[in-house]
């Protein structure tokens, strides 16, 4: 069954290491955001469906800042795998595995990551041709140990998982250097408040922090 993320677009997020997860209120801080983003070292990010803004923030990142690669998050409905594609957004992901939601986008044709936190949800992500799934959430879940165990049957199949929920710039580390992990979605790296405030040299910092500890830790 063919795999919805293709080999280069995965490369390039387990190169990147860390998916910047943003909740993003106004549009015009699209932009600066992205810039600030790339300037710390991450060319990942994913705007989630929490806000009117995601769409049309996506939109501007896509006509103005080129070298982002941006997705969206928190696809819950089959109209928005819809609403993602057509604004341009280069994959997609989600909390949970929805059969309905991953059918719709292997129909798109859009990169998608369900979320999975089971050894049922894995069996189901496979059953749609999922390999990169969304480890959500990640330490209310168990953590690595949690990972570990959960993954260890079904790694023959060569399956990559981006954990979420609960990472930090402490524990980011441990999770980088298990191989069963692609990338970790940073949400510490551009907290709502931070992107209100425009305080992009704080995101930039926090970006290049993270950047730091994949290239220690990855040697890339």
């Amino acid at each position: 069954m063919k795999e919805l993320f293709n080999e280069k677009l995965t490369g390039r997020i387990e190169a990147c290491g860390v998916i910047a997860v943003l909740v993003i209120d106004r549009v015009e801080d699209a932009v600066p955001l992205a810039k600030a983003l790339l300037a710390g070292g991450i060319d990942v990010m994913e705007l989630t469906l929490r806000t009117p803004a995601a769409i049309e923030a996506l939109k501007e990142i896509k006509r103005n800042v080129h070298e982002m690669i941006a997705g969206i998050g928190t696809i819950l409905t089959p109209d928005q795998v819809m609403e993602a594609k057509d604004a341009g957004a280069e994959f997609g992901v989600a909390p949970g595995m929805n059969p309905r939601v991953v059918a719709k986008a292997k129909e798109a044709g859009l990169p998608f990551a369900p979320g999975i936190c089971t050894p049922s949800d894995i069996e189901a992500a496979l059953e749609h041709g999922c390999r990169l799934l969304k480890f959500f959430p990640a330490e209310t879940s168990g953590g690595l140990a949690h990972l570990k165990n959960m993954s260890a049957p079904y790694m023959h199949l060569g399956l990559k998982f981006i954990p979420l929920g609960g990472l930090d710039q402490n524990n980011l580390a441990s999770y980088l250097a298990d191989p069963s992990v692609a990338a970790v979605g940073g949400s510490w790296i551009a907290k709502r408040d931070m992107i209100k405030a425009n305080d992009w040299a704080a995101i930039t910092a926090a970006a290049a922090k993270a950047t730091e500890t994949v290239k220690a830790i990855r040697g890339k």
